[in-house]
């Protein structure tokens, strides 16, 4: 073999080295799904990489109260992962603070996943992230509580669901309705009421101190749950009370039925669902969806292949799948429609007639926060407080919402861009 010819050989070896060695790696992170969702991860990544033998897949979990700054971290040091699980504020503030790229040239086909979930991820008219799952709340009712109080169909409302809270209560001496007053916010835009307008506080309005009196007025009928009713999270003691049979109806996403199944085979085969109604905005109670967005600080090369893999891990069928293993809802169109939500097969338990009901209200699901706010959660506690003061019959309702108002508006005078979610009908 000649010398030119060895040259030939030896750098023809070097580049098929090199080939081998630049295998495309795609890392995505979420939150808080391991041990549960082992088995459906690996079986995931190992299907796209015999698919496409040039890429490796690489699965990273974190707990989700560290995931933020794992994140933010990553993306200081130049090392963001390809792919990030967010909810939908996370998403948000990720995008208003340039730390996530819009994905709107990334993503072939928009029509794939339902118009909500779009809306949801679209900040200051870009698109920042792929869907990925959702929910909506249902009612688990105690079948026996509410043939008691005579109650046999859904309430179109939520002035019915509170009135029914006030039947129960009065014909079984049992709590009614244990709604999450700790995020009263939500709660309030979900029922068409905004909290902010153009620039300043608006909740101690007529129609804001109408509802709380509504709200009140339940209280003192005993209608409600007492338990932690303006905790932050009220819902372990939520569950608690209903497997305890001194609850008639639990308002929450699908995913509680299964603790429920697990704690009490009487309570669980007694459980009724009914659909939670839709608020006067169109919105469905309880939405909150989670996507993954692409940090900023990825090679641009990878985009393509990072964007089909995001298109992977989020088209139907693997919506689908991971859907029944988590009892939460897809956010394709397709995966929705799929028979597993349209049809309740017989004798089916609680947890997948909430699914298919749950399904149902999908295309009402939204996100509902209030974003531009630092120190949001400070606010918030103060809205809480003054709700609660005015229900219990500490203050006077307008007098406690009037002194919330004031002290958002020093905060809001100081926090030029205020954007409310979702835009629409608030």
């Amino acid at each position: 073999m000649s010398t030119m010819q060895s040259i030939t050989l030896i750098l023809l070896l070097m580049c098929a080295h090199g080939s081998a060695s630049a295998a495309e790696k795609i890392e995505f992170w979420t939150m808080s799904l391991k041990p549960k969702f082992i088995p459906y991860f690996q079986t995931l990544v190992k299907t796209y990489e015999v698919q496409h033998p040039g890429v490796k897949v690489e699965w990273v979990d974190f707990p989700w109260d560290i995931l933020q700054l794992k994140l933010i971290t990553s993306i200081a040091a130049g090392t963001p992962p390809s792919l990030v699980n967010l909810s939908v504020p996370w998403a948000e503030e990720f995008a208003r603070d340039g730390l996530i790229e819009p994905v709107d040239g990334l993503m072939r086909n928009k029509a794939v996943y339902t118009k909500g979930a779009l809306d949801d991820l679209t900040f200051r008219g870009k698109l920042y992230g792929f869907p990925h799952y959702s929910n909506v709340n249902v009612i688990a009712y105690n079948r026996k509580i509410l043939g008691a109080a005579g109650i046999t169909q859904a309430p179109k409302n939520m002035d019915e669901l509170l009135a029914y809270a006030r039947q129960i209560a009065a014909k079984t001496g049992k709590a009614g309705y244990a709604p999450a007053l700790g995020k009263i916010d939500g709660f309030l835009m979900q029922q068409g009421l905004p909290l902010i307008k153009d620039g300043k506080a608006v909740f101690n309005s007529s129609a804001h101190i109408a509802l709380i009196k509504k709200l009140a007025d339940t209280y003192k009928a005993n209608g409600f749950l007492k338990d932690k009713l303006f905790a932050e999270d009220n819902f372990p003691a939520v569950v608690d009370a209903y497997l305890g049979g001194r609850l008639g109806m639990m308002v929450s996403a699908p995913t509680a039925l299964k603790r429920i199944q697990a704690d009490s085979a009487e309570i669980y085969a007694n459980t009724g669902i009914f659909p939670a109604p839709v608020g006067p905005t169109g919105i469905a109670d309880g939405g909150w969806m989670f996507n993954f967005a692409v940090p900023k600080g990825v090679n641009p090369r990878s985009l393509p292949a990072i964007a089909e893999f995001a298109q992977f891990l989020t088209n139907d069928e693997n919506q689908l799948a991971f859907a029944k293993i988590a009892k939460v809802m897809p956010t394709t169109v397709k995966a929705l429609a799929n028979p597993y939500f349209a049809e309740i097969p017989d004798h089916a338990g609680a947890a997948d007639v909430a699914q298919t009901i749950a399904a149902g209200s999908m295309q009402y699901s939204r996100s509902l926060y209030v974003d531009g706010i630092t120190d949001y959660d400070e606010l918030r506690r103060f809205l809480v407080q003054a709700v609660e003061a005015g229900m219990t019959g500490k203050k006077d309702i307008k007098l406690a919402l009037d002194e919330a108002v004031a002290i958002w508006n020093k905060k809001l005078a100081a926090d030029a861009h205020i954007r409310l979610m979702p835009k629409e009908g608030n």
